[in-house]
């Protein structure tokens, strides 16, 4: 299933993707009021989803793409975005040659005040970065609480997949000599536009990755090559962490990043940045002009 929350009016709400219309399911036959709470349900939830959609002689309010505003999956995220850097060979040599191929999966959060979804606004920050990067990502959702999790277990505490944007403000990384303030500004972390159950990923480590700036292809790539892949971020993450329903996982971006170029092609006003991953979509956003 592909989940989808969204805005009609002033409402928040979400459903579910079917053919050219989204089925609304908050509260519907005692489903939670948001995603969140479905996915901390667990695999009840998805029953229960299931079921309802199947029983054509129920009256589910539906809409158009056109008559909804987009969020994020999961618009309130409760922890910060997790994150792995350098996650791919060709990437980390682009930022920094052979010797920035990491050895150990390096970590980094982005703040919860960053997240947006699909074709929402990016503000571009110029007052505070003239450096503004993208870099189009595989997101990972945790479906249910874990610590500890072997490799061989960790695609059991998978609800879904997403795509994720980790814009990123270069020079206040480099200014701070931390990633935290150059990823945590406002609006940085588009994630859209559906999250995609497991069942529907054959298999999420052999996915087609490709990011448009304009139209022009800037980043062209496969899961497949991740350094460090998705069972064993997740088992690093679990060991000395519990890991919660609704966690969001960013598994890194391949090369292609505007910085890798020469000379650089940071994002410019107006700019439109579209992520296609197969299988999940295209998540679309445009900076502020």
């Amino acid at each position: 299933m592909k989940f989808v929350s969204f805005q009609v009016g002033d409402r928040q709400t979400y459903g579910v993707k079917r053919d050219a219309r989204i089925v609304e399911l908050a509260g519907l036959h005692g489903l939670p009021q948001d995603l969140l709470g479905g996915i901390e349900r667990g695999e009840g939830f998805l029953q229960k989803v299931i079921s309802i959609l199947q029983d054509i002689s129920l009256d589910c309010p539906s809409y158009s793409h056109d008559e909804v505003k987009w969020l994020s999956p999961l618009p309130k995220v409760k922890r910060n975005i997790m994150c792995v850097g350098k996650n791919y060979r060709d990437h980390a040599i682009e930022m920094g040659g052979e010797q920035d191929i990491p050895k150990d999966i390096m970590i980094f959060t982005k703040a919860t005040n960053t997240v947006v979804g699909h074709e929402e606004t990016v503000l571009h920050h110029d007052e505070m970065t003239e450096q503004l990067d993208y870099e189009g990502e595989l997101a990972v959702v945790i479906g249910k609480r874990g610590k500890g999790i072997s490799p061989e277990d960790a695609l059991e505490y998978v609800f879904g997949y997403t795509i994720l944007n980790d814009i990123t403000a270069r020079d206040l990384q480099k200014k701070h000599g931390q990633f935290f303030i150059g990823k945590s500004l406002d609006t940085t972390c588009p994630i859209g536009p559906y999250l995609v159950t497991k069942d529907e990923i054959v298999d999420p480590q052999n996915l087609e990755i490709t990011t448009r700036v304009n139209d022009e292809i800037r980043q062209s790539s496969n899961t497949s090559e991740m350094i460090f892949t998705i069972p064993t971020i997740i088992s690093t993450l679990s060991k000395g962490m519990t890991l919660e329903p609704g966690d969001i996982i960013a598994t890194g971006t391949p090369a292609g990043v505007g910085k890798g170029f020469k000379p650089p092609l940071f994002l410019k006003k107006g700019d439109r940045v579209e992520i296609e991953i197969e299988s999940l979509g295209i998540l679309t956003n445009q900076l502020q002009a």
